[in-house]
C-alpha cells in the first residue's frame, strides 16, 4: 500500500505536460483498484481469490502503463519542443525514474513464484516455478553464518524490499547483479526496466543537466 501510494503521489507531481489525462483519472483508477485489496487483507497478505490476483495485477499494470506513457512524452518533448527549463525536466526525470524503480519491484513481488499470498501461504513443493533466483537460494552451503539465512535452512522466501532492491540495482547497473531472472517474463519486464531507465538516465537526465549549464 505504501510504495503504491507512493507511486500515486510522484505521478500527481509530475508536470501537466506530460499526463495524458486530466491530473487525478489515474490516480482515482488506481486508488480504485487499490481499496477492495486493502479489504480482502488489512493487516496481512494471508488470503487470495482470483479476483485478488486480478486487481493487484491491474493495478500495477496501470501504474506502469501511466509512467512509460509519461517517458515516452518527456523523450518527446525533450527531442521535438525543445524544453528550455533544465530544473523541471531533471525533477520530472527523477519523479519517473522513482516510479520505475517502484513499480517493477512491485510487478516482480506481484508475479515471483505465484505472489506474495503464495509464498508465504503454500508450501514450497506447491509453488510455480520461480521467476528469480535469490543468493539465498544457493547458499545451504556457505559458511555456517551464511548458512543459516538461507532459503533450504531457514524457510526463507523474499519480501517487497527484496524485489525493490532488484529494481533498483536493475535501473542503475542496468542488468541483473546478486539475483537473476530466470523465466522469460521476468527477463522481459527487467529489459523493459533497464531500457526505460537507460533512457530517462542517459537522455533525459543529460539534457537536463546541458541546458542547467
Amino acid at each position: 500500500m505504501i510504495a503504491t501510494l507512493a507511486a500515486i503521489t510522484l505521478y500527481l507531481a509530475l508536470p501537466q505536460r506530460l499526463l495524458i489525462a486530466p491530473r487525478y483519472v489515474l490516480p482515482a483508477l488506481e486508488l480504485i483498484l487499490l481499496v477492495p485489496l486493502i479489504a480482502i487483507n488489512p493487516r496481512r497478505l494471508t488470503r487470495q481469490t482470483r479476483a485478488f490476483r486480478v486487481l493487484s495485477l491491474l493495478l500495477v499494470a496501470v501504474i506502469a502503463m501511466g509512467n512509460l506513457v509519461a517517458l515516452g512524452i518527456l523523450i518527446h518533448e525533450l527531442v521535438y519542443a525543445g524544453v528550455k527549463n533544465g530544473g523541471s525536466l531533471l525533477m520530472a526525470a527523477l519523479q519517473v525514474w522513482l516510479t520505475n524503480v517502484i513499480v517493477f519491484g512491485l510487478a516482480y513481488w506481484e508475479l515471483d513464484r505465484g505472489g506474495p499470498v503464495s509464498r508465504t501461504q503454500e508450501p514450497r513443493a506447491a509453488l510455480p516455478m520461480a521467476d528469480f533466483r535469490f543468493s539465498q537460494d544457493e547458499n545451504d552451503d556457505a559458511v555456517e553464518e551464511v548458512a543459516d539465512g538461507a532459503s533450504g535452512t531457514s524457510d526463507w522466501v523474499p519480501t517487497l524490499v527484496d524485489y525493490l532492491y532488484v529494481s533498483v540495482t536493475n535501473s542503475t547497473a542496468f542488468s541483473p547483479t546478486d539475483t537473476m531472472p530466470l523465466s522469460t517474463r521476468a527477463k522481459i519486464m527487467m529489459s523493459i526496466q533497464s531500457v526505460s531507465a537507460l533512457l530517462t538516465s542517459l537522455l533525459v537526465i543529460a539534457r537536463a543537466v546541458s541546458i542547467l549549464h
